[in-house]
């Protein structure tokens, strides 16, 4: 299934179809002009037009969307940039990783447009604005938590001589964006893979529908270097970091008991969890919110290249657009709870949030913490 062939002039007026009752209704994208209906897949305009209740609560979830993400992360960007005790290497990835998030949700306003006009309102170039920048952003998220799974493996696994510099830490994140790069100039000026719209026709992303060779392949590499490969990699290093932080108490338990001491931790708190269990519950957290948001979307890919695209109705493709926008939103709300130094400077700097973070304790705890994956979750 490819694009229409505009080879003879088509009237946008000409695609009605007749509803249940009998009366006339519009198929998706009936309005839009053959210059424009063009970079539209052949496969959503075979739906019906969409009620434009649908489009209104699509436009209103993405004006929540895009107020929590750019408060959210533009809190984060400003905290971690300014304040001197946040300025580390680990914290620089995680400056990366909000700015990702922050340009996901910049590009919010061409979807609003779009949805509060009931459609393509902004033609290709807003479509292709809108891709260019989820693309940048979806793939460098998942590159920078790929960076930040690396960065908490080598602090734990190697504490003496395994924490990364600041220096690498800005190659590495140089690296990330020189590897997002190609990802969004080929299909832009349509090298490899194309920007489409999808769905209610007010989002655009790759071209995953046609079922061409080129288009197939284009799929395939851009699962495999965008999702799998990012993907495997957070999975490997925090199961690492679980695995070895296990080893490391059973063998203190074990001295422990040869010791008949309780435990040879001073100061433990009996109330706090285990420190495994901690651990393990900060690597699921991050693997889960990587997967969540994003297997849904790769999912939706596969299934357009290579599987049944009648599964995949307007409606359903927009659940894989909000599921990773979502995420951008959750991001800097996560870092203000499992971040105590975080906490602290927005105490100082935003007083009337009223959070109550001991300053002296949460040097403590930031300390303590320096060696599991809590800071630098996604």
């Amino acid at each position: 299934m490819g694009f229409l062939n505009w080879t003879s002039p088509i009237e946008p007026q000409a695609r009605l179809m007749d509803n249940v009752d009998g009366r006339p209704g519009h198929l998706l994208g009936w309005d839009i002009p053959p210059e424009e209906l063009v970079h539209v897949p052949e496969h959503w305009l075979l739906y019906p037009e969409v009620d434009k209740s649908l489009h209104l609560l699509l436009g209103m979830v993405y004006v929540f969307f895009f107020l929590a993400a750019i408060i959210g992360n533009g809190l984060v960007l400003w905290i971690f940039s300014s304040a001197k005790s946040l300025r580390t290497a680990s914290n620089m990835f995680v400056v990366n990783l909000a700015f990702c998030d922050f340009i996901m949700m910049l590009k919010s306003p061409i979807v609003i447009y779009n949805s509060f006009y009931h459609g393509f309102a902004t033609g290709y170039s807003g479509c292709r604005i809108f891709g260019v920048m989820g693309t940048l952003s979806g793939i460098g998220a998942g590159a920078t938590n790929a960076c930040i799974a690396y960065d908490r493996y080598t602090t734990i696994t190697r504490p003496f001589d395994g924490k990364i510099t600041r220096t690498k830490a800005m190659v590495m994140i140089a690296f990330v964006w020189i590897y997002t790069t190609p990802w969004m100039v080929l299909p832009a000026f349509e090298i490899w893979g194309r920007y489409v719209p999808e769905g209610f026709l007010t989002t655009c992303t790759f071209d995953y529908l046609t079922r061409t060779f080129d288009i197939r392949l284009f799929v395939a590499s851009i699962f495999t270097f965008s999702y799998v490969l990012p993907m495997s990699m957070i999975i490997y290093f925090y199961s690492q970091i679980v695995s070895k932080v296990f080893s490391h108490e059973k063998a203190l338990r074990e001295q422990a008991k040869k010791m008949n001491v309780e435990s040879l931790r001073a100061n433990q708190q009996q109330q706090n969890e285990s420190a495994e269990l901690r651990i393990a519950k900060a690597a699921l957290t991050v693997c889960f919110m990587f997967v969540a948001s994003w297997t849904p979307y790769a999912v939706l890919a596969l299934i357009g290249a290579f599987g049944d695209q009648s599964l995949l109705t307007p409606t359903v493709s927009m659940i894989p657009a909000c599921t990773c926008k979502l995420v951008a939103c959750i991001d800097p709300f996560i870092y203000a709870i499992s971040h105590p130094r975080y906490r602290v400077e927005l105490q100082k700097r935003l007083p009337w949030l009223a959070i109550k973070e001991n300053d002296t304790q949460s040097t403590a705890t930031e300390t303590a913490s320096s060696s599991t994956p809590a800071t630098a979750t996604t």
